[in-house]
């Protein structure tokens, strides 16, 4: 008997998260029988997130893994069939669509809907993994609201940097601003908006070296941070550190299939979740790097779900 018996599926859902839990909700409800295919750490970049406060239905602080956990439970709950395995290859080019997983497992599907997610751009120091979540965020719209009356730095020199900076004055009440060059990529609107908020202070030319905080509780105290011009290196003192130096989404796996940007994110079609393959149907982070929260990545789940409901109708 053959040991990886190809699995054929009406919607498969590759990547978990809140928008590939929600899409299988959506599709199971619909009696399509989903299979969502997840790694070895389902739960996306929620599972590393601990307070949340801005998902809606909860009047208590609720924890990221365990928001996630009560999606899966429940798209389990209404019928969906979870696999572990990691897609390594798919074929979009014929239908059914093909997707190949790591253990050797072939997945043929009438439609399928990508929620593989994006992951913060980290700048990979002992230090930042370890104040992770306690004073080290990559998400000011997540984590700005614990910071009031305090100093918080943002590391970056893009758009997504100066808005966390400029955000986040509505709650610390200093902003430093550090960035590797002499002048920001950001858009010149925002850098007019940046320089004149009273709040925030640039620092140029320079990069953090080290984080350092207490150890119990953990918690930020400050960083070293070195002048690449002259290498000189100064202690700051702050409470919180936010990095904003980007995203990396999750589609290597579909260059060549799929029309995405040149940051990689998949593009689809306005107001829709359709990619450029009839069929295929992209969700949460890996198309959307504006919003970006797990509650927008829902309520595209659910519209890829409806979307690929409509279509195996059609």
């Amino acid at each position: 008997m053959n040991q990886n018996p190809t699995k054929h599926t009406k919607v498969l859902i590759i990547g978990s998260g809140p928008a590939g839990y929600t899409a299988a909700v959506y599709a199971a409800r619909a009696m399509l029988n989903p299979i969502l295919v997840h790694g070895m750490e389902p739960g996306g970049q929620l599972t590393t997130t601990t307070d949340v406060e801005n998902y809606p239905g909860f009047a208590k602080v609720i924890q990221g893994p365990w928001l996630m956990d009560q999606m899966k439970d429940q798209a389990k709950a209404v019928g969906t069939e979870m696999i572990e395995d990691h897609i390594s290859s798919v074929n979009f080019k014929s239908k059914p669509f093909e997707a190949v997983g790591e253990s050797g497992k072939k997945y043929t599907a009438d439609s399928i809907i990508i929620s593989t997610g994006a992951q913060a751009r980290w700048l990979n120091l002992e230090s930042e993994k370890k104040f992770r979540g306690f004073g080290v965020s990559a998400c000011a719209t997540c984590d700005g609201f614990f910071f009031k009356e305090k100093t918080v730095a943002v590391v970056g020199g893009g758009n997504a940097a100066v808005e966390e900076a400029i955000f986040l004055t509505k709650f610390a009440s200093k902003v430093k601003l550090i960035h590797r060059r002499d002048k920001l990529r950001a858009e010149k609107m925002l850098q007019k908006k940046l320089m004149d908020n009273k709040k925030i202070e640039i620092i140029w030319d320079s990069v953090v070296e080290e984080i350092i905080g207490d150890d119990d509780p953990k918690n930020v105290k400050g960083l070293k941070v070195k002048n690449v011009k002259n290498n000189k290196t100064s202690d700051l003192k702050i409470d919180g550190l936010f990095i904003a130096i980007g995203h990396d989404p999750a589609t290597q796996l579909f260059k060549d299939q799929l029309k995405m940007d040149k940051e990689g994110y998949l593009i689809t079609k306005p107001d829709s979740t359709e990619t450029n393959v009839p069929g295929i149907f992209a969700a949460g982070d890996v198309k959307d790097k504006i919003f970006r929260q797990a509650v927008t990545a829902a309520g595209m789940g659910c519209m890829a779900a409806l979307e690929a409901e409509k279509y195996l109708a059609g």
